[in-house]
């Protein structure tokens, strides 16, 4: 597999995640366990690009705390080349989350009031602006401001090169809107399809028409368990994903997902073929603590395809 070049732009801070031992009680105190590392949508998918054999530039704020300095290691670790930019007298953005004895999230708080100092300004760098030329992908995470995202896609876009997005929640997908027409692909769940769209309860495959009638021209759709729906400007598929025994958190599995595909996308596969390795990914992560598996990489991939079934050509 030929190396590319590739730029990420977004969150790059600390995942602060409880996990309940037992029986979730609402509104009262649970017996559990803390754990915490290194996160954001658009950090953990590019750990996982760069251990399936890319060259990954990270582009993200953080604060001049001990958190900036765990995300700045972990970078090292996972082979990312670390581009952010330090705000001494600030502190590294957090997302905290409460996971049920599953793995499935009940409630999550994201402090991430320093990414709104990420401007439009910041691209206008040179060392920017040469990292976006120089790049075969432009993957970006909602955890930008609305106005650094209408800036960054159309810098991004041009000379064949890949425009993505990963929507991170329902309340930040929509600061995608005005961009949709020049990303090639944003990576979602449905519920945050339904908060782009304002379409409550579509049938599953009803995804890429709505999506391509809001502006978009390729996407996924990810369901939990079910299938998840792939489209681009060529045709649509679905593909179920393996049941699994156990999961050990669900958190990072559709950046996960994001990873997998995009870097089979970059190799020259076709939509069908690109969901098949998001999902082999998001199996990777889901068997994995941590958000960015330490067990991603190329051979460890292409081992776990085999337990993706052929997705389902829709049109």
């Amino acid at each position: 597999m030929r190396q590319h070049e590739i730029a990420v732009f977004g969150g790059a801070h600390i995942d602060r995640r409880g996990r309940i031992a037992g029986p979730t009680t609402h509104g009262a105190s649970n017996p559990g366990t803390w754990f915490e590392e290194a996160g954001g949508g658009g950090f953990n998918a590019a750990r996982n690009l760069a251990r399936l054999g890319h060259r990954v530039r990270m582009i993200s704020p953080r604060g001049g705390d001990a958190s900036g300095e765990i995300v700045a290691v972990a970078a090292a670790a996972a082979g990312v080349i670390d581009c952010s930019f330090t705000f001494l007298d600030r502190k590294t953005p957090s997302y905290t989350a409460i996971l049920e004895s599953d793995g499935n999230l009940v409630i999550a708080l994201a402090d991430m009031d320093l990414y709104a100092l990420f401007s439009p300004r910041r691209l206008q760098q040179r060392a920017t602006r040469e990292i976006l030329a120089a790049s075969d992908l432009v993957l970006m995470d909602a955890n930008l401001p609305c106005e650094t995202l209408r800036a960054l896609v159309p810098a991004a876009s041009g000379d064949d090169r890949i425009v993505a997005g990963i929507a991170v929640s329902p309340a930040k997908v929509v600061r995608y809107r005005e961009c949709l027409p020049r990303l090639d692909f944003l990576f979602m769940n449905e519920a945050e399809a339904r908060a782009l769209t304002g379409i409550e309860s579509p049938a599953a495959e009803q995804w890429p028409s709505l999506l391509r009638a809001a502006g978009l021209s390729g996407g996924v759709v990810t369901r939990g368990g079910k299938a998840a729906i792939a489209f681009d400007r060529g045709g649509a598929c679905r593909a179920t994903p393996p049941a699994l025994p156990a999961l050990a958190d669900v958190t990072g599995a559709g950046d996960a997902l994001a990873s997998g595909f995009l870097s089979a996308r970059l190799s020259g596969l076709d939509l069908a073929a690109s969901l098949r390795h998001g999902i082999a990914a998001a199996v990777i992560t889901l068997r994995s603590p941590f958000a960015a598996a330490e067990e991603m990489s190329a051979a460890n991939l292409d081992r776990t395809l085999a337990l993706v079934p052929a997705p389902e050509i829709l049109s």
